[in-house]
C-alpha cells in the first residue's frame, strides 16, 4: 500500500503547513450501491463478462471512494493527486493521478503550460466529475471503460492555447512511458462497459479461460502501467471550443511499444509490450436544456510472441450520450457499439466481438452533497473466439444499480 500511494503523498508533502486554506481545493466521494446483476462472472471474477458486477454480486456493494486534492502553490504552480479506494475486483488504494503543473499567468491570447508526472490522455469528454468519474451515469462508455483500465501518461506534456473573444483553439502533445502493456485486455477479453478506474500499482486480472490456453495458472493477473522496452511513447491532441457552442477535439495516441518485448510478472506470466495506436474524436455541445456529447475511437494493437508470429487486434467503438443539464433530476441515455477483430501474419480469422450497449440514468441531486443514481445498463453482442474455449458466444446481460453518493 505506501509504495501505491507514494506519489500522491509527494504532492501533498510538498504543501507544507503554512499552506492558506483557500490554496487548496478538495473533493471527494464514497458511494454504497445496491445491485442486480448479471448472471455471467465479471472479468474481474474471471469470467468474460463485461459489466463490473457478475454472478454472486446482487445486493449491497460499495461503489467505490476518491479524495482530489487540488494546490495552486502560486499563480503558476499547481500540484494535483487523485487517490482512489475500491473493493470490487481487489482491496486497493491506488494513485489515478499525480501531477505538478506550470501555466505563467498571461497577458496575451497565448498562454502555454507543462505537466509533469503522471495523468490521463485527454481522450475523455464524458468523465470530468471527481476520482475520474462521469456526472451522467454511473458507468461510462466502453471507450471510457478501457481508457480508465489501460490508459495512464507517465512523463511530460505541453500545451499552447490561443484564447480568442469568442472562441479557443488548444494544442497538446505528451512523450511519457510506463504504458506498455496497454491493448491487453481488449485482445484477450475485448471491452467492457465498467466504472473501474485502475491506479498506480493496481494489477489487472485476464480471463481464466485464456490464461489457460497460454498454460498460465488461474488468476493471471498484469500490471497495466509498467515500462518493458524502454521507448518513449507520445500522444498529440488537437481542440477547438466556443462558449455556449460546444468542443470538439482530435486526439493520436501511439506508445510505440516493441511487439516483441515482454516480461515477466510475479515469476508466473509473460506480459507483452503490445504496440496500441488509435484514433479518437470527441464532441460535446449544449442546446437548450439537453447536451450532447459523441465519441469515436479506432485502432489497433499488436503483440509478437514468437519470430514470424504476429497477432494484431482492431478495436472501434462509438456511443452517443444526452443529458438533461438543468434542475435536481437529471436523466441521461447513452447508445454505443463496440467490435474487436483479429488478424494473424496479416490474415484475417474471423474472430472477434461486435456489440451494443444502451445505458439509462435518473440523478437525483436534493443536496449538493447528495447524488441518488438509478442506472440499467443493457449490454448485446457476440464474441466468436469464445466458442473455440468451450464458452457462450452471445452475451445478453442486464446491470441494474441505484447508488446514494456522498459528495464533498
Amino acid at each position: 500500500m505506501r509504495h501505491r500511494v507514494r506519489a500522491a503523498l509527494m504532492l501533498i508533502a510538498c504543501m507544507g503547513a503554512s499552506v492558506n486554506a483557500q490554496d487548496i481545493a478538495v473533493h471527494a466521494y464514497v458511494d454504497a450501491r445496491l445491485v442486480a446483476a448479471p448472471d455471467t462472472p465479471s472479468w474481474t471474477q474471471g469470467g468474460v463478462g463485461k459489466t463490473r458486477y457478475g454472478s454472486g454480486d446482487d445486493g449491497l456493494q460499495f461503489g467505490g471512494a476518491a479524495v482530489a486534492v487540488a494546490w495552486q502553490a502560486t499563480p503558476s504552480w499547481l500540484a494535483f493527486a487523485d487517490v482512489q479506494f475500491q473493493t470490487t475486483d481487489r482491496h486497493t488504494l491506488d494513485v489515478i493521478e499525480s501531477y505538478f503543473r506550470y501555466r505563467p499567468v498571461s497577458t496575451t491570447p497565448w498562454r502555454a503550460s507543462v505537466k509533469l508526472g503522471v495523468f490521463m490522455p485527454p481522450v475523455s469528454l464524458e468523465n470530468d466529475a471527481v476520482g475520474w468519474t462521469s456526472p451522467w451515469t454511473l458507468t461510462p462508455s466502453a471507450i471510457n471503460s478501457w481508457v480508465g483500465e489501460e490508459l495512464r501518461a507517465k512523463g511530460v506534456q505541453g500545451q499552447l492555447e490561443w484564447r480568442g473573444e469568442r472562441q479557443t483553439w488548444e494544442m497538446s502533445g505528451a512523450l511519457f512511458k510506463g504504458n506498455d502493456p496497454t491493448g491487453t485486455l481488449l485482445a484477450d477479453r475485448g471491452w467492457s462497459v465498467s466504472d473501474l478506474t485502475y491506479g498506480l500499482g493496481s494489477t489487472l486480472r485476464v480471463p481464466d479461460a485464456y490464461a489457460r490456453v497460454f498454460g498460465d495458472p488461474d488468476h493471471t493477473r498484469y500490471h497495466p502501467f509498467q515500462e518493458i522496452d524502454g521507448r518513449w511513447s507520445w500522444y498529440g491532441n488537437l481542440a477547438w471550443q466556443a462558449p455556449g457552442v460546444g468542443r470538439v477535439q482530435l486526439m493520436r495516441y501511439d506508445n510505440r511499444a516493441d511487439p516483441a518485448a515482454h516480461t515477466v510478472y510475479e515469476g508466473s506470466a509473460d506480459v507483452f509490450a503490445w504496440h496500441t495506436a488509435f484514433w479518437s474524436f470527441g464532441a460535446r455541445a449544449d442546446t437548450g436544456a439537453v447536451t450532447w456529447i459523441v465519441q469515436a475511437m479506432d485502432g489497433n494493437t499488436r503483440i509478437d510472441p514468437a519470430p514470424g508470429f504476429g497477432v494484431e487486434t482492431r478495436f472501434r467503438s462509438a456511443f452517443l450520450l444526452a443529458g438533461w443539464n438543468r434542475g435536481a433530476w437529471r436523466p441521461a441515455l447513452r447508445v454505443e457499439h463496440f467490435s474487436t477483430a483479429k488478424r494473424i501474419n496479416g490474415s484475417t480469422t474471423g474472430r472477434g466481438e461486435s456489440g451494443n450497449a444502451v445505458t439509462a440514468a435518473l440523478n437525483w441531486r436534493p443536496r449538493e452533497w447528495l447524488r441518488i443514481t438509478g442506472e440499467v445498463l443493457r449490454v448485446i453482442g457476440d464474441r466468436s473466439e469464445l466458442k473455440a474455449l468451450g464458452l457462450p458466444t452471445h452475451v445478453n446481460a442486464t446491470q441494474a444499480q441505484l447508488s446514494a453518493r456522498l459528495l464533498y
